[in-house]
């Protein structure tokens, strides 16, 4: 199991020195939408000393993915730029979090959300096909996003789509938000492509008390073997760094 840490590209030489295996960066940061400035925006990422092995918020907050506003063109379009940049940086993961993006409006069925939801999901499918880059559905806790709040829900998500593209993330503060039973880690275990964590308060991992023995010896017992990347907060990041890497190597090793 790999380990990462979710962060600007400016942090990618201390991550590489500190010995983390890769960065994980924002998606939704890169100027996708725009005619000029996306290859000056790609230099630090293509040259990065640590490989930029996963993306997250993957959508702008102002691009509605369900309701009324959703712009099926410019989403389609957007997406297909995103494929082709983590093609680019050689990416494996790209994360499906973007609460903003994906939160079902009150003029909206629910049904007819699920449905949008999943067209997208399918248009993400076919323009990450043959890449090597797999969307990884983030449940995240009703504080941030009123659909797919589970890792049970986004499996559903998943199986509905039945595409390979197409798997699951799960993120030990959000669940840990929602107390989620750690067991879904081991019912829905082949559906897992990506694990964010974090500790008590959404700090960095090994500065609380999430149940991280349990946690970990499951990813361990499923045979997972992906990336695992922190995501969280901090006010003083290299020595949080440092710490949380050598807490999480004493489950990985």
């Amino acid at each position: 199991m790999n380990i990462g840490w979710c962060t600007s590209i400016r942090n990618a030489e201390l991550l590489k020195d500190i010995g983390y295996d890769f960065i994980e960066l924002p998606v939704a940061t890169l100027p996708l939408e725009q005619d000029s400035g996306l290859a000056d925006a790609m230099k630090p990422i293509l040259a990065s000393p640590l490989p930029a092995s996963a993306f997250n918020i993957l959508f702008p907050k102002d691009m509605k993915l369900v309701g009324p506003d959703a712009d099926t063109a410019r989403i389609r379009h957007y997406i297909a730029r995103a494929a082709a940049v983590l093609s680019e940086a050689r990416a494996r993961i790209i994360v499906l979090g973007s609460g903003g993006a994906r939160n079902v409006p009150d003029n909206c069925e629910r049904l007819q959300a699920e449905e949008q939801l999943l067209q997208v999901l399918h248009w993400c499918a076919d323009e990450l096909k043959g890449t090597g880059v797999t969307l990884a559905i983030e449940p995240l806790n009703r504080k941030e996003s009123n659909i797919i709040n589970s890792v049970d829900e986004a499996v559903q998500f998943a199986q509905q789509v039945n595409r390979p593209e197409i798997r699951v993330l799960a993120d030990f503060y959000h669940m840990d938000e929602e107390q989620e039973p750690l067991d879904t880690l081991r019912t829905n275990g082949k559906w897992l492509a990506h694990i964010h964590v974090a500790d008590t308060g959404r700090l960095h991992p090994g500065s609380g008390t999430y149940d991280y023995e349990t946690f970990m010896g499951i990813l361990k017992e499923i045979g997972y073997t992906g990336m695992i990347s922190a995501e969280c907060k901090t006010d003083d990041p290299e020595p949080n760094m440092r710490s949380s890497l050598q807490f999480l190597k004493r489950f990985v090793s």
